[in-house]
């Protein structure tokens, strides 16, 4: 069994065989790839990817991330095409075949068929001399110096490179698309991910009460207001406008204080002007807001300040915004 060390040194040296071939695509970005993501952008069809093996895995990745941000793609395992699938491929469509040979008995069978249509053609190949490359419209050339394990036989650095070169592609078409957060919102309507892109005040504080004390209101009912309604906090209100908050951490400033504090209201405890928010903000505002002046919950307003309702911390958290 290697040592720790050895082990660690293992990784550092994939790490940076890996880290060798994505520098490398650089020089490999050419008016074939500009052409590649003008072709795509133009088409009124889909992109239909293909390959083999681990070219087939790295092929359905690319897949997901064009559907995603706003290309629609269709994966074609290139075995299946040839005994049915490829009846996928529509007359407007694209065609994207991975390879790092170009040249498997698959791919030679597959790639005749698809000249067949008329189709553009485009490769992500690592041979350019290979029969994908010498048959395709337009190459992107993902050629590495030597695969990561020291067999130089595993798909390692080689995979990587396609993946990256299928990235570039992505956010190459997204940025022409002019796709916006709020694109990738429609695409991602669950999880965190898409909350963070169109989760709104409204949709939290609503489900919470409305803690509200006026500006005379005493200390006992202050705290009972407060404890009854279990958001840390007593909103102060006068004619409908806030006029301040009432803290757990004012509560504590104020028996610091005062020896007695019977006679005290909530003008004279509360903080004035609190941060306030709009409902129709971001979740993700709301939060920000609350890490950098450290408080736990907001006020939330309409633009003539009349009291709303609070947002807190943990509304915000249970939507899994971090």
């Amino acid at each position: 069994m290697k040592t720790n060390n050895e082990i660690k040194e293992i990784a550092i040296q994939v790490i940076k065989k890996e880290k060798k071939a994505i520098e490398k695509l650089e020089k490999y970005v050419d008016n074939d790839f500009s052409e590649a993501v003008k072709t795509i952008f133009s088409t009124k069809g889909r992109v239909i990817i293909t390959g083999i093996g681990k070219s087939a895995n790295i092929g359905m990745k690319i897949v997901s991330t064009l559907n995603s941000t706003g290309t629609p793609a269709i994966f074609m395992h290139a075995a299946d095409a040839i005994h049915g699938d490829l009846g996928i491929i529509q007359n407007d469509d694209v065609i994207i075949c991975i390879s790092k040979s170009g040249n498997t008995p698959e791919i030679k069978a597959l790639i005749p068929l698809i000249k067949n249509t008329s189709n553009p053609l485009i490769a992500i190949v690592g041979n350019t001399e290979s029969f994908l490359a010498t048959q395709a419209d337009l190459v992107l050339n993902t050629t590495v110096d030597e695969e990561a394990d020291p067999n130089n036989l595993a798909p390692t650095t080689s995979t990587t490179a396609q993946l990256v070169m299928g990235d570039a592609l992505a956010v190459a078409l997204l940025q022409c698309r002019k796709f916006t957060a709020q694109d990738f919102a429609k695409y991602h309507p669950g999880g965190a991910l898409g909350k963070q892109l169109y989760l709104r005040v409204e949709d939290l504080y609503k489900q919470n009460d409305r803690p509200m004390v006026t500006p005379t209101t005493g200390v006992r009912d202050i705290i009972l207001e407060m404890t009854s309604k279990r958001l840390g906090c007593a909103v102060v209100v006068q004619n409908d406008r806030v006029e301040g908050i009432i803290t757990d951490g004012d509560l504590r400033r104020m028996m610091k204080a005062n020896d007695s504090f019977a006679h005290l209201q909530a003008k004279d405890i509360m903080t004035v002007s609190p941060k306030t928010i709009s409902e129709g903000e971001y979740a993700t505002k709301a939060l920000a807001m609350m890490r950098t002046s450290s408080i736990t919950q907001l006020i939330v307003a309409d633009n003539e300040n009349r009291y709303l309702g609070v947002v807190h911390l943990h509304d915000i958290l249970r939507e899994g915004i971090l």
